[in-house]
């Protein structure tokens, strides 16, 4: 099971961050599956690769230190898949995504972890 985690502290209004997380997702071809407000989950959508590449993101916001200018998130990219080598499709998904967080206009990334 492939698995790659990174973390972010980003500078955005928080009622905006949402809509945010949803153009990035959409980019990655994952749609979210489940809101429950602090946590998110999406996944990838069927067609493009097998079902053990197909990646789950979960995108966890830390609710304690947030302030209504910056927000704490964690990301996860899994999936079934064995990686069996470096560049597996669930790394690439990992870095695409954390690409587009990375240089989205709509924030601006205070810290991150990979």
């Amino acid at each position: 099971m492939a698995r790659y985690t990174g973390l972010f502290t980003v500078a955005v209004n928080v009622e905006n961050i949402l809509l945010i997380i949803t153009e990035i997702l959409d980019d990655c071809d994952c749609k979210i599956v489940y809101n429950q407000g602090d946590y998110l989950m999406a996944r990838e959508s069927k067609g493009q690769v097998s079902l053990a590449q197909l990646v789950t993101v979960e995108i966890t916001f830390d609710t304690v230190t947030a302030t209504s200018e910056k927000k704490r998130m964690m990301i996860i990219v899994r999936n079934e898949e064995l990686p069996l080598k470096l560049d597996n499709h669930c790394r690439q998904i990992f870095i695409l995504l954390t690409g587009l967080i990375a240089e989205n206009p709509n924030w601006k990334v205070l810290d991150s972890i990979m």
